[in-house]
């Protein structure tokens, strides 16, 4: 039986965007369902409204759907074993690809990486919307993928992505179940956000003068 999402986050979560953010995780489990291409195409073009230096939109994706045959292989075959023993089961497989210079005068544009995430978040969060997954991976084969996906020069490959509707935890491996059922914790506010300069916490009641300073 598919898992419903409240068995996926049993906590109860707010409404709006805010709700959204906490209902997002990343699942190594995915459904064989189709994602549907309306909705494929609504996660991008959310990732194209994201905000960019410049405007220059720096993010690119490459992107297949398992009943693509080859082109969803190329992907997997870019992903390390880890990745691959689940995320080859997902229904779609992401590229995202960083253009490294602006277009405007062909300078290198340090903040690239920076607007492709924000674009993936995006995604991410339009994908929540949508009752739809997304899980994120570092762990690929860069050269592989720009030998595979013919990524020409000047353009870098990111982050692959699974997604689709979640499935079953008891599908994975043991250590991967685990994984699966598991909130990954967040750390506290007050670690990473300073009020005015470097390790002084800012809180709502940092007006106060009440702030300490993080060894």
């Amino acid at each position: 039986m598919p898992v419903m999402e409240s068995e996926l986050r049993k906590e109860s979560v707010p409404e709006g965007v805010q709700g959204l953010l906490e209902k997002r995780f990343s699942p190594y489990a995915f459904s064989a369902r189709p994602v549907e291409s309306e909705k494929l195409g609504k996660l991008f073009e959310a990732a194209r409204l994201a905000p960019s230096s410049f405007n220059e939109q720096p993010w690119r994706f490459v992107v297949a759907r398992r009943e693509d045959g080859e082109a969803f292989d190329r992907l997997a075959q870019t992903l390390v074993d880890r990745n691959r023993q689940w995320a080859e089961n997902a229904p779609v497989l992401v590229l995202s690809i960083a253009k490294v210079d602006f277009t405007h005068n062909g300078q290198p544009n340090r903040h690239a990486w920076y607007d492709v995430g924000q674009a993936a978040a995006y995604l991410t969060l339009q994908a929540t919307e949508l009752g739809l997954y997304v899980h994120q991976m570092a762990g690929f084969d860069p050269v592989k993928a720009r030998q595979l996906l013919n990524i020409p020069v000047g353009y870098e490959p990111a982050a692959m992505m699974a997604l689709g509707y979640p499935g079953e935890p008891e599908s994975l491996a043991e250590g991967l179940r685990q994984l699966d059922n598991t909130r990954r914790p967040r750390k506290p506010l007050d670690t990473l956000l300073f009020a005015g300069t470097w390790a002084t916490p800012w809180s709502p009641a940092a007006g106060d003068g009440s702030t300490t300073k993080i060894q």
